[in-house]
This record gives C-alpha cells, sequence and structure tokens, in this order.
C-alpha cells in the first residue's frame, strides 16, 4: 500500500485566501462594468502605477520593441512558434468537417468553426511569460480566430520587448499593455475603447483565474486554473538529483504550487528529498521553489507500477513526468493528467517554453474530465441537418409527431405533422400523434 515519505501540509491556508481572492475580484469587475476606461486606467494606476495615453501598442511602438531585441532572442522565439504552430496545424488537421446521409434523403453534418474574437493573457510582472504568447494567440490564430487581442502587464514601467514580439509574430491583432483583473474585465466586459471578445485563455496569478471564473458564462475560458502542479514518477532507473531538479524546475513557480514525487524505491525517495535540500542552497529561486516544497510537497511510495499508476490518477496531475524503465506503461495506463513527459530525456520545462504542446494544462484535478489548451478548443462543433426528400420528411416527421405527443409536446408535433401533411399526404389531425 502507499505511504507517505512527506506531506503536504498547506491546503487550509489557500482555502481562506481564495475567499479573499473572490471577494476582491468581484468588486473589481463591478467597477470595470459600471465605469469602463475609466475604471481601467485607475486600477491599472492602482496595481502597475501605469497610465500612458493608450494601453494599445501602436505599430510603431511594436516595431520598437522588437527592434530593441538581440537577433538570438527573435531566432529562440521564433523556433519555439514553429515547433507550436506545427503541432497546432496537425492538431486542426485532425479535426474535419463531415457530413452523412443516414437516411435517404436525410443528411446530418458538423462544421467546425472558428471563435470570432479571443483575448490572449500573457503573464509578465514578476516573470515574463514569453511563452504564453506562442501558446494561445498562435494556436488561436492556427485555429482561424479572426481577432485577436493580447494582452500583458507592464515590466518595470513599460512594455516587455520579448512579449510584444512574441505577440506579434504570433499574430495578435491588438496588443495591450495591461495588466491583472483590470485587463480580463475590459476584455471580457469592453470599454468604449477595448471591443469585447468571445473567450479569454491564458494563465495569470490567483485574481487573474479567479475573474477568469467569474466571466465565464458571460464568455467562454480556456480552463479553471490554479497553481502549476508537477508531478515526478520514477524508479531507481534514473537518480535523485534529476528527481529534485525537475521537482524544483517547477516548483519555482510559486509558494503554493505542489511537487510530488511517486516511486517505488525508498532509497531514491530518500536520495531525492536530500537532493532537494542542497539544491535549494544554490538555487536564485529558492525563496519560492522552498516554501512550495515546504507546504506543497510530497513524495509518496508505492509498491510497484500498479500502484503507482493509481496514484498518479488519483492525483490528476498537471505535469507529469514518467522516468522509469517502461514510460510507456504510464501513457498506456494512466488516464487522468494534464500532459505527460515521458522519459529521462524530456522535462516539463521543455513543455513550457519550446517543443510544441501547448502549457496551458488543467490544475486542481480537472485532468479527470479536461485536458489541456489546443487548437480544438478555439473551435466551435457546429451542426446542421438538411432533409432533401417528400418521402424523408414524411418518415422522420411521424416518429417525432408521436415522440413529441408523448411527451405532452403538441407543438413539437404540429411542427412535424405539417409536413406528414404536406410532404406525405397523409390526413393527420390537429394536435394528433401521426399513425
Amino acid at each position: 500500500m502507499a505511504r507517505h515519505l512527506k506531506t503536504a501540509k498547506g491546503a487550509a491556508e489557500r482555502a481562506e485566501a481564495d475567499q479573499k481572492v473572490r471577494a476582491t475580484v468581484e468588486r473589481i469587475l463591478g467597477d470595470i462594468e459600471a465605469r469602463g476606461d475609466e475604471a481601467v486606467r485607475a486600477l491599472s494606476e492602482q496595481f502597475d502605477n501605469w497610465s500612458p495615453a493608450s494601453f494599445r501598442l501602436s505599430e510603431a511602438e511594436i516595431e520598437a520593441a522588437v527592434a530593441s531585441l538581440p537577433k538570438r532572442v527573435l531566432d529562440d522565439i521564433r523556433f519555439a512558434q514553429t515547433q507550436v504552430r506545427g503541432f497546432a496545424e496537425k492538431q486542426k488537421a485532425a479535426l474535419v468537417d463531415i457530413e452523412v446521409e443516414t437516411l435517404p434523403g436525410v443528411f446530418l453534418g458538423h462544421r467546425n468553426i472558428p471563435v470570432n474574437a479571443v483575448g490572449c493573457y500573457v503573464p509578465g510582472g514578476k516573470y515574463p511569460m514569453v511563452a504564453s504568447a506562442h501558446m494561445s494567440v498562435l494556436t488561436a490564430k492556427v485555429a482561424g480566430v479572426k481577432r485577436v487581442v493580447a494582452a500583458a502587464p507592464p515590466y518595470r514601467g513599460g512594455a516587455h520587448p520579448a512579449i510584444v514580439a512574441a505577440m506579434h509574430f504570433a499574430g495578435a491583432d491588438e496588443i495591450l499593455v495591461l495588466g491583472g483583473v483590470q485587463a480580463i474585465g475590459a476584455m471580457a466586459l469592453g470599454t468604449a475603447s477595448i471591443a469585447p471578445v468571445d473567450m479569454l485563455v491564458g494563465p495569470g496569478n490567483a485574481f487573474v483565474a479567479e475573474a477568469k471564473r467569474q466571466l465565464y458564462g458571460r464568455v467562454g475560458i480556456d480552463l479553471f486554473a490554479g497553481p502549476t502542479e508537477t508531478l515526478v514518477i520514477a524508479d531507481d532507473s534514473v537518480d535523485g538529483e534529476i528527481c529534485a531538479t525537475d521537482l524544483l524546475g517547477q516548483a519555482e513557480h510559486g509558494p503554493t504550487s505542489p511537487a510530488i514525487l511517486i516511486t517505488n524505491s525508498e532509497k531514491l525517495a530518500r536520495d531525492t528529498m536530500a537532493e532537494i535540500e542542497t539544491l535549494l542552497g544554490k538555487l536564485p529561486t529558492a525563496d519560492l521553489a522552498g516554501a512550495a516544497w515546504r507546504d506543497y510537497g510530497e513524495v509518496i511510495l508505492c509498491d510497484d507500477e500498479a500502484e503507482m499508476v493509481a496514484e498518479a490518477d488519483r492525483i490528476a496531475s498537471e505535469h507529469v513526468q514518467v522516468m522509469t524503465r517502461d514510460p510507456d506503461y504510464f501513457l498506456n495506463n494512466m488516464t487522468n493528467y494534464g500532459a505527460l513527459f515521458l522519459g529521462p530525456r524530456t522535462n516539463v520545462a521543455f513543455g513550457d517554453k519550446v517543443i510544441g504542446t501547448n502549457h496551458t494544462l488543467p490544475t486542481k484535478k480537472a485532468a479527470r474530465f479536461t485536458g489541456g489548451l489546443w487548437v480544438g478548443k478555439f473551435m466551435k462543433t457546429c451542426t446542421y441537418q438538411r432533409v432533401e426528400t417528400d418521402a424523408a420528411s414524411a418518415l422522420v416527421g411521424e416518429y417525432c409527431s408521436r415522440l413529441s405527443m408523448l411527451e405532452g409536446f403538441v407543438g413539437h408535433a404540429e411542427q412535424a405533422n405539417i409536413r406528414v401533411r404536406r410532404y406525405g399526404g397523409r390526413n393527420v389531425g390537429y394536435g394528433e400523434a401521426a399513425e
């Protein structure tokens, strides 16, 4: 039976913090809805000390941001976007429109239609999350979204050039230097200067995530996002140093980011915990990663691979790094995860930054019922139907008439009956079931 060599202890504190976040976000969104641009500007001044003449960058400002970057940075952004675009295009190719003749003269089909307008949030306050522009803006444009609005907070008193370049290369139609709930609210609700969007995507802090949650229904969203999660599944084919590195590499996202090791080797478990303490002594982001490990880190010792799968599916982690002798066993048997990273030669950072799969993934056990952001999230699969012959209309009409009357829906039945009369030449009494 699985046993914990280290347990997490920070859940209660997180629940209390979540309540405060909800109340704050509700107040801010109400202010934006009531006062529009005036509220957005006041909030930007309050939270970011940022109040430019326009939050929207001009073409000249975008060109200047791109020109300020070294060629190596631009080449690296383009390389990453080539990988993301290529995979997204392959995914889109798998989404095919269909039409089938289910009965003689009856045709049913569906079309995959892109959302018209999407707002993409790219975090950039503490760390400039350049890769998030690839994952959201570029993927939306591959899907065929006509209008993509990209927003990122100011960074050290202005637009972050690398984020602007990534948004621009990805195809953003509008770029806003605007952060936090005010950016989310402005894009979703609309103001005099910012037209509303139909869908919001992209990661962010607890306030951004809560704003998306409260706005869901008024607009679509990608996911209900929480703190970054990482799960390492390993056996004694690897060592404690690589496990510790991969755990801390994601724990540095923030002090509430769960980092969990599942293993069937007690020696590896204890070596990993020792290596974590060693690495925390030299990791520049140790203040964040150390707090995450202290309060949300876990080490779970299992008897065998089957128990490791069961524990992993129970946890349903956002990122799952598998470093075992047979990683395909987990690929073939696991069902709850945001993304799998198979073998020691890959890792979560590859997925986060450059390899081509999307890094916006389900957290808080949402992997039990959804996958992550991908080109299909930006598309609506919409059905249609066409009845081409009199005989088909009358035939389907007879069944529809009787089933509608069974449920007591006379108006529905009459929609069927009028077609039985006109196209089938049958005398069906008003409000009666077709025989």
